[in-house]
């Protein structure tokens, strides 16, 4: 079901620090996790894109989402358990599906790399980027290092795990607005389809459902935006009414969306790990990203009409 390989001194140093926090410490830094989980992502990128600054949050939201992608195609290609299933002296304190049995491979995940690190790097360190304000520079060093530390102490993560992940989401925050900055906005379209076309590989062999989530978000995302800047051309808000109006609707979207287009299959199927469940999530994923970013902004040039 996977393989196993570590660095000699990384299981050492997990049950140390694990022993040396004992599990009231282990599950109080278990909480930081959440900075570098997908509701954050979700906070930020909804009320950038949809309110305070379109470009920002496409900037963020590519950043974010091929970040997502490339973690899962990597994960499905290393196929390293999880520290606490090679070690059973190191405790799990966080699973990645607390209904499913800890030792399920294939509800836990696998190891490498740390998405929750590579994801706070990108997420913090684009808003970094972007801003260049000093606020953010330091969030950016400082809430993946503290997230990276969380995700190795509940005993999910070896520490080479999240220091990949570091690595690899500091090289995508300034990789990805290179490659966009020299192709130019002209060149933006075709990127998009070389960036997906190459990850899209993975549908060959990529056996874990973040792959497929990943997958459908860019599937729905690259389109979205190309037909909101063709047929939409919302304009951002500053208004505290229209900001929480927008971001409640979106996230209402969201809400309905997901859970109408899983009433046609059973729960069992949709919690399988088939093809056919990886097929209706990749899809599902496409066509919620492609209302929330591409259709449901035309609401917002309805509601500026009916004021005019």
């Amino acid at each position: 079901m996977g393989n196993a390989f570590y660095f000699e001194f990384e299981p050492h140093l997990m049950i140390w620090l694990q022993n040396m926090l004992g599990e009231k410490g282990a599950l109080a830094i278990s909480h930081l996790s959440a900075l570098g989980e997908e509701a954050v992502a979700i906070v930020i990128i909804g009320f950038l894109y949809w309110c305070y600054d379109k470009q920002f949050g496409i900037y963020i939201a590519t950043n974010v989402i091929t970040g997502v992608v490339f973690n899962g195609f990597i994960k499905n290609i290393a196929l390293r358990l999880r520290p606490y299933i090679v070690h059973k002296e190191i405790v799990c304190y966080r699973p990645q599906d607390k209904s499913a049995d800890i030792y399920d491979v294939a509800a836990q995940g696998y190891s490498f790399p740390s998405a929750h690190s590579m994801n706070s790097t990108i997420i913090y360190g684009s808003l970094a980027r972007y801003t260049k304000g000093r606020i953010f520079t330091i969030l950016a060093f400082l809430l993946p290092f503290l997230i990276g530390i969380s995700r190795i102490v509940v005993g999910v993560h070896y520490p080479s795990d999240v220091m990949f992940g570091w690595g690899v989401g500091a090289i995508l925050v300034f990789l990805l607005p290179f490659i966009y900055e020299k192709a130019g906005e002209e060149k933006r379209t075709l990127v998009n389809f070389i960036i997906f076309v190459v990850f899209a590989t993975g549908f060959f062999f990529c056996k874990t459902t973040d792959y497929y989530t990943g997958m459908g978000l860019m599937a729905g995302f690259f389109p979205a935006i190309e037909f909101e800047k063709r047929y939409v051309k919302f304009e951002g808000t500053k208004k505290p009414l229209s900001i929480i109006m927008r971001f409640a609707g979106g996230f209402l979207i969201y809400l309905v969306l997901n859970m109408l287009l899983k009433l046609p299959f059973s729960k069992e199927f949709l919690e399988s790990y088939t093809m056919g469940a990886f097929v209706v999530r990749f899809l599902r994923y496409a066509i919620i990203i492609f209302v929330m970013f591409g259709v449901y902004p035309l609401a917002f040039k309805l509601v500026n009409k009916k004021k005019a």
